[in-house]
């Protein structure tokens, strides 16, 4: 195993958009996890006002523009295509995604990569709703709509997964690069398309359960117009999976 683990590298994609007060830590915490194995990050910031773009010129600095990789684009264009233009980008045979926002913590990629050595998953997905997972951070109603959100998805879809709007994720980096290719969705959605689609095409999912924490710093971006854009896409996957 130990072998295996040697030749492995992991890409992690964070996009980012106004994350100035949030990078800084994100990156730290990623490099104090992941001390045992070969990885880079790539930060695909979408022509960030706050100077986002600046901090993270200054941790290449310290840990080097080879371990860091900064990949701007000139404004918002959406999640999906972040992770596409990140994906260019990447070296490593894996590849993770994860917010910048430290509603992911980098302390569960351990588990992440683990989890994958021992079972050969295609894709290892964090779950809030599994023993072991939750959300902190969040109110009643926020936890309602993403509950009853899950539920519905998993009564229509069958995808065999149990938290399909996550966005904490870890892929074979040939398996992104398929699943992501057949996506259309947009925004909120595009976590759900993706790992219906990867259900679908047959690929291995893994689970391990994770602690979401609602962001630290900035403002949430899940709102009416994205539940909305939810059921929506919730329709157009029953048509078209």
């Amino acid at each position: 195993m130990e072998q295996k683990k040697e030749k492995n590298k992991y890409s992690v994609i964070v996009p980012t958009y106004n994350e100035r007060l949030n990078i800084a830590l994100i990156v730290y915490l990623i490099f104090k996890h992941l001390r045992e194995v070969d990885f880079e990050i790539i930060v695909v910031d979408d022509g960030s006002p706050d100077g986002t773009q600046e901090v993270v010129k200054q941790l290449q600095k310290l840990y080097g523009e080879d371990r860091i990789l900064l990949r701007p684009r000139p404004k918002k264009l959406g999640l999906g295509t972040a992770y596409v233009h990140g994906l260019k980008h990447a070296s490593g045979n894996f590849v993770v995604i994860m917010d910048a926002d430290l509603s992911h913590h980098p302390k569960y990629l351990p588990s992440f990569i683990k989890k994958q050595l021992e079972t050969d998953a295609s894709i290892v997905t964090g779950t809030r709703y599994v023993k072991g997972g939750g959300v902190h951070g969040w109110n009643l109603m926020r936890k309602l709509t993403s509950r009853g959100a899950n539920v519905l998805a998993q009564t229509l879809l069958w995808p065999g997964v149990s938290d399909l709007t996550g966005s904490f994720r870890l892929y074979r980096k040939s398996v992104l690069e398929d699943v992501i290719s057949s996506c259309v969705s947009k925004g909120y959605v595009f976590q759900m398309e993706m790992i219906v689609r990867a259900s679908r095409k047959g690929y291995h999912i893994e689970e391990v359960p994770i602690t979401f924490v609602d962001r630290v710093f900035g403002s949430s971006k899940l709102g009416g117009s994205e539940i909305v854009e939810y059921l929506k896409g919730l329709a157009y996957l029953l048509v078209t999976t």
